[in-house]
């Protein structure tokens, strides 16, 4: 297994880097935060002194770097391992895709660059919030273009399933269509509801129970983090903000005119039910020969059916679709 470098050791750099050594591959990190630095050395992880040290030893030991960086830090990082690390196999855990490898096209052209996103966090940050069970059983998304460096992907794979999650194959504009709406605008639906809650005082804040809670823990999260990747994404979540202010409008009309909500209010179950249903259905096995013409293509097409890849055995994948 590839030695893995990683840059940033907040909650997901650092459970990529607890995670990976736990699997037995050889890990170290670096980071801006002396008290994430503090954190991961405490817990007998190496850190080197600043990125550039750890981004010279990646490049001595041919290890496979992981950017953990807020997305506004993202290019100052590129360009560091454009400088010290050009060669090495490159992906990143950040939760916009098509921002990312725009930013490595203009900045290192030749890299041999495959986008990540694992889909797994908390609403706290900062190293102490890691855990190497953090992607356990959770989707990665791994980018398959069809000019993806194909043993740089494979690597890519191999350390998210490593890891404990499971491969989602897709592209960056497919991934980033689907995050606008399943994470992105829950942030700002979170954020919304944690203010119109907020208004209505003290007494609103005292009976505030589960529903409110769970609506609005994400709401937690560090603002900058959560506008960094909200506006990153500005195009898909424009739409999915379009999609839910219609909803929200015809529900209102509804209220407003006839009183009821019937309609909304069962169309939000049945999503919730297919959501669970797609969750615990029975999947069978598919097996991809990574040699055979559109085989990533292929890879595309199951991962956009929500197949999981849970194998890489030299030259094949196995895949679990409903």
């Amino acid at each position: 297994m590839l030695p893995v470098c990683v840059v940033g050791l907040g909650l997901i750099g650092g459970s990529v880097l607890r995670a990976a050594g736990a699997a037995g591959r050889a890990v170290w990190g670096a980071t801006t935060s002396a008290t994430d630095a503090d954190g991961a050395r405490a817990a007998g992880f190496t850190v080197e002194a600043d990125v550039d040290d750890a981004l010279r030893r990646a490049d001595a030991e041919d290890a496979l770097i992981v950017l953990a960086v807020p997305l506004t830090a993202m290019s100052d990082v590129l360009r560091s391992v454009s400088t010290f690390a050009p060669g090495c196999r490159l992906t990143d855990v950040a939760s916009v895709k098509g921002a990312v490898a725009e930013a490595v096209r203009k900045i290192n052209p030749y890299a041999r660059y495959v986008g990540g996103h694992p889909m797994a966090g908390a609403s706290r940050s900062g190293w102490v919030s890691g855990s190497a069970e953090l992607f356990r059983d959770a989707a990665w998304v791994v980018n398959t273009e069809d000019d993806v460096d194909q043993e740089a992907w494979s690597e890519v794979v191999r350390l998210a399933l490593s890891c404990g999650a499971y491969v989602v194959p897709s592209s960056a504009a497919a991934h980033d269509d689907a995050v606008a709406r399943v994470s992105h605008l829950p942030h700002l639906l979170a954020a919304v509801l944690a203010t119109v809650g907020v208004d209505g005082g003290p007494l609103a804040l005292a009976l505030a129970a589960s529903s409110f809670g769970d609506g609005t823990r994400v709401a937690a999260s560090r603002p900058e983090l959560v506008q960094a990747m909200c506006e990153a994404n500005r195009a898909a979540l424009l739409d999915a903000v379009d999609e839910a202010l219609g909803r929200l409008g015809a529900a209102r009309g509804s209220l407003a005119s006839t009183g009821g909500l019937a309609a909304t209010v069962n169309a939000g179950y049945l999503a919730r039910r297919e959501l669970e249903q797609h969750r615990s259905a029975a999947r069978r096995t598919v097996q991809v020969d990574l040699t055979a013409e559109g085989a990533l293509a292929k890879l595309r097409d199951l991962g956009n059916q929500g197949g999981r890849l849970t194998s890489l055995e030299g030259m094949t994948a196995t895949l679990r679709i409903v």
